[in-house]
């Protein structure tokens, strides 16, 4: 069946699929969330050490899936890879240096004679939590406002900023975006913590956390929704692959797609559910409301930078050169090779959703961190 498949629809369910993994992404960065929380939250270095193992049992996951959605867009829409990871490395060394960080972190922070000491490896993962997922949604933010760059016949990259992709932090929409994530992040660490961890004074704390959290990412929520409505757009002629300015064509992209805009209303829902029933409803479940909104409000986004005839790697400074799903796409031949391996991809959630619930059978506690396991702990 796969084998039948053309060409412009192996590029769209190559979109969707990486738009899958970068969601799951994005849930999983309550990591990073609780890891911004151990400086709030902690009011001793006991709750501290529960904080930072509670993390540390999933911080695998969400580097894994990083990695995991470079892979597919590398292998899946190869000229975006080279592209943006050839033209704005600055932005994404940055990135890449701030989870190298968080790994070092998580395995020196207690080991003897660290010469550092606890609290420097504490900051760390406090920058890898807050700097490397500002960075992120920055990067990711350009998918609307544009890079600058320009590609020759050869599809060599010339970027003309000397920033090689800093400069996206710059934007007020790409900002927004990174600061609405770090807070979202943050969230979801709260929501995490709730769940997972079996200490009442921190967990009264965390609960407080998520409302709090929530209200500082409302301001850069709204100036993404209204900006994504109001803002002009990178459409594509598909009868003849030009690019040129849409007036609204992000909002023409929602109303078009009612499918993306069900998801973006009913991702948001499905957060601030989460936050009401960890905040006031005192239930322990609002991680999964949470993650699951996430999810939703990721796909509606990637949805809408990539389908219905839109450039989603814009370029401002020669338009022909934007990215589109089409023309940046791998071959027929080698989508579809990806899309068989892709069946069995399934079979590895499972895996990963069996272990999860294996490590989450018991929540962390203080009696765990002092116990005869003590010395394998973060």
């Amino acid at each position: 069946m796969i084998g039948n498949l053309d060409h412009s629809t192996l590029q769209q369910l190559w979109w969707l699929i990486a738009s899958v993994v970068g969601s799951l992404f994005l849930f999983l960065t309550f990591v990073q969330g609780g890891q911004t929380l151990i400086f709030t939250l902690a009011d001793s270095e006991e709750e501290k050490s529960l904080i930072i193992n509670a993390m540390g049992r999933k911080w695998e996951l969400t580097f894994t899936t990083l990695v995991l959605f470079g892979g597919a867009l590398f292998a899946a829409f190869p000229l975006f890879y080279a592209t943006s990871f050839g033209g704005a490395y600055w932005v994404w060394m940055l990135i890449l240096f701030t989870f190298i960080l968080q790994a070092v972190s998580y395995e020196y922070r207690k080991k003897p004679d660290n010469f550092l000491g606890a609290r420097t490896y504490e900051i760390f993962l406090c920058i890898n939590g807050s700097v490397g997922i500002l960075l992120i949604g920055a990067a990711v933010g350009t998918f609307f406002t544009g890079s600058r760059f320009s590609l020759n016949l050869y599809n060599s990259v010339t970027w003309h900023t000397p920033f090689h992709g800093l400069e996206a932090a710059f934007n007020l929409f790409n900002l927004s975006f990174g600061l609405f994530l770090v807070f979202l992040a943050r969230v979801l660490g709260a929501m995490y913590l709730v769940n997972h961890v079996a200490n009442e004074p921190l967990v009264k704390k965390a609960r407080k956390a998520t409302l709090l959290n929530l209200l500082l990412a409302l301001p850069f929520l709204l100036i993404i929704l209204i900006s994504l409505v109001t803002m002009d757009g990178f459409a594509v002629n598909p009868a003849t692959g030009e690019i040129f300015m849409e007036k609204g064509k992000y909002l023409h992209n929602l109303l078009g797609m009612p499918a993306v805009l069900i998801l973006l209303l009913g991702g948001l829902i499905s957060v601030i559910y989460g936050v009401v029933a960890t905040a006031f409803l005192g239930k322990n479940c609002g991680i999964w409301f949470g993650g699951l909104g996430t999810v939703l409000v990721g796909l509606a986004i990637f949805s809408l930078a990539g389908y219905n005839d839109t450039a989603f790697y814009p370029s401002l400074t020669d338009l022909q050169s934007s990215l589109t799903i089409h023309n940046a796409s791998s071959s027929k031949y080698t989508l579809t090779a990806m899309s068989y391996v892709a069946l069995g991809v399934p079979f590895v959630l499972a895996y990963v959703a069996y272990v999860w619930k294996l490590m989450n059978a018991e929540k962390l506690s203080l009696a765990e961190l002092a116990g005869e396991d003590a010395k394998d702990m973060y």
